[in-house]
Parts: structure tokens; C-alpha cells; sequence
């Protein structure tokens, strides 16, 4: 197992890279930063998360401990007064000292505990009162637990996807959600807490043979993905107490779009003698007397009569 000592030596290294791969960009001041950190895995920050981690004024973070433990393992290291609390909590008020270093000329980067910020974490509120003071703001692509699972479940196609996020703690709201959500064609995605994962494997039993792909623990050790039908979740999660472990992520995949029929037409010579016998006769007579003469389908002759007869009225 390597020590904390042995991976800052390894991240040292990364950083010095995150240097010379930033090159020539540019991250002014007055700006802030969103910045996207690993969900479980710490190899996969990205080198230029690294070097705006370590050139920012101040560290604006969901749970500051965290993030200090984070900075740590990257061999950051940063003081109290260098990092700031911005919560879902006191969000709206913490944007306004964020605003007012942005004021002094300061660069903040804003980091929530897992993953990019403002999906399903705080961030959006943050964001949006910087963007109204007139600041700029410049994101930092990278780890998501959304974009993982979805490359992972095989669902994307036509349509794209529905990111919901997590469904309401009350059972009768929950269950109002999915009743919405069953009429929804896209794949869907949902997130849920360890304590909560088994009550909505039951509310999702309720769309049958709709797949589901679970994502549990991703990017970490014991990384789970499994796809199954929405009715058999609750025997999965039942099968061992290491299935609801950690934190999910749930694609439901897109319905699948009923096969079309294909039309059967009339071939020329028969479509020619439907229609000289319709301009004559009656148009059951003008059908029976097509397929007896041409071999076609009594049905077919029969559709195609009706639609030129609406053509010709």
C-alpha cells in the first residue's frame, strides 16, 4: 500500500507536469473556478485541476476537511484562511465573501467533496451569484459520476438522456416522480445515498422489464456496474450486505422503440389494373377483381383502393 508520503511524491511529480501542460493558458484573476475532482479514485484528478488548486487565493469547498485531506494527498497544502465553507447550507451567504475576493483581485476555485460541482452538489447558487456580480467564471472539466456510469450502462442514442439526480426522501413524492418518469422514452439518471438505495430499488420495481444499470462505488476498489431488469433490484440489493454499500448511480435505460412494420405495396402491374378498375367499378368489386386477375393480397389491394380513393376525393 503506498503512504500518504510516497503518493504527494507521486503528485509532486504531476503537478510539475500540470506546469508544463498548462503552458501558455490563461487563468486570470477575478475569476472564479470550478473545479472538478475525483468521485473515489484520486488518480484521476486532472493536471490542470492540480495547477489551479495550487495557484488559486483562496479554496471555497463543500466540507473543508475533506478537501484538506484531498490537498494533502496531492501535497498541497493550504491555511485556514485560504479555505472557505460554501455549503448547501449557507451557500447564498457564502457567495457574497466569495464575491468580495473576487472584488480584491482573487482567484477562487470552487471544489465540492466528490465529482463536479454543481450537478447534484452545491455550486449552482454559488456560480450564478458570481456570474450576476459581473466575474467570470471558468469550469474545470473532469470526473462525474453521471458521464461514468452512462459510458459504461451502453445506452446512449438517439434522444440523449434525462439527468434527474436524487428523487425525494418521502415514499409518496418519491413514487409520484417515477410514476412521471415511466412515461419518459430517454434514458434517465438518478443518484442515491447508501441509506435510501433499497427504498427506491422498491419504488422502481414498478417499471417491470425497463433495464437498469447500477453503479455502485465507481472508480473505487470494490467498483460495482451491473445491468438488470427495474422488477429484479430489490433481490440484487437483497443478495448481500455489500450490494448497498457506498454511493449509486442508476441509469434507466431508454425504452426501446416498437419495431415498425414494414408496408407492403402493390407491385406496378398490379397498382396499373387497381387503378383502370376503380375509374369502372365499385371499389370492393375493382379490389376482388384486381387480386383475382394479379395474385395480390386481397388486404393490400384493398388498403391501397382506399388510399387512392381519398387521394381522388
Amino acid at each position: 500500500m503506498p503512504t500518504l508520503t510516497s503518493l504527494a511524491s507521486v503528485y509532486g511529480k504531476a503537478l510539475q507536469a500540470a506546469h508544463e501542460a498548462v503552458g501558455p493558458q490563461n487563468h486570470p484573476a477575478s475569476t472564479l473556478y470550478v473545479v472538478a475532482t475525483p468521485i473515489g479514485n484520486l488518480a484521476d484528478i486532472t493536471l490542470r485541476a492540480l495547477y489551479v488548486l495550487e495557484r488559486a487565493d483562496t479554496l471555497a469547498c463543500e466540507d473543508t476537511r475533506h478537501t484538506q485531506q484531498m490537498l494533502r494527498a496531492y501535497g498541497l497544502d493550504r491555511n485556514n484562511s485560504q479555505v472557505l465553507a460554501v455549503h448547501q447550507h449557507n451557500e447564498t451567504e457564502a457567495a457574497a465573501q466569495v464575491i468580495a475576493r473576487l472584488a480584491k483581485g482573487e482567484r477562487v476555485a470552487y471544489v465540492s467533496d466528490a465529482g463536479t460541482p454543481a450537478i447534484s452538489d452545491p455550486g449552482a447558487r454559488l456560480v450564478a451569484a458570481v456570474a450576476v456580480a459581473g466575474y467570470r467564471v471558468m469550469p474545470l472539466p473532469g470526473a462525474s459520476s453521471v458521464t461514468t456510469l452512462l459510458s459504461a450502462a451502453g445506452v446512449m442514442g438517439e434522444g440523449g438522456f434525462v439527468f434527474i439526480g436524487f428523487l425525494s426522501s418521502k415514499a409518496t413524492e418519491r413514487q409520484r416522480a417515477i410514476e412521471i418518469l415511466m412515461g419518459e422514452s430517454r434514458a434517465i439518471v438518478l443518484l442515491e445515498a447508501p441509506h435510501r438505495i433499497e427504498a427506491l430499488a422498491q419504488a422502481l420495481s414498478s417499471l417491470g422489464t425497463r433495464w437498469v444499470t447500477v453503479g455502485r462505488e465507481l472508480t473505487k476498489q470494490f467498483e460495482t456496474v451491473h445491468t438488470l431488469e427495474a422488477q429484479n433490484l430489490s433481490a440484487w440489493f437483497a443478495e448481500t450486505p455489500d450490494h448497498v454499500r457506498g454511493e449509486f448511480s442508476l441509469v434507466i435505460h431508454a425504452l426501446e422503440k416498437p419495431k415498425q412494420e414494414s408496408v407492403a405495396t402493390l407491385d406496378a402491374t398490379s397498382l396499373r389494373t387497381l387503378k383502370l378498375l376503380l375509374t369502372e367499378l365499385p371499389l370492393k368489386t375493382a379490389v376482388k377483381l384486381t387480386s383475382d386477375i394479379t395474385g395480390a393480397s386481397k388486404n393490400v389491394v384493398y388498403d391501397t383502393a382506399l388510399n387512392l380513393k381519398k387521394g381522388l376525393d
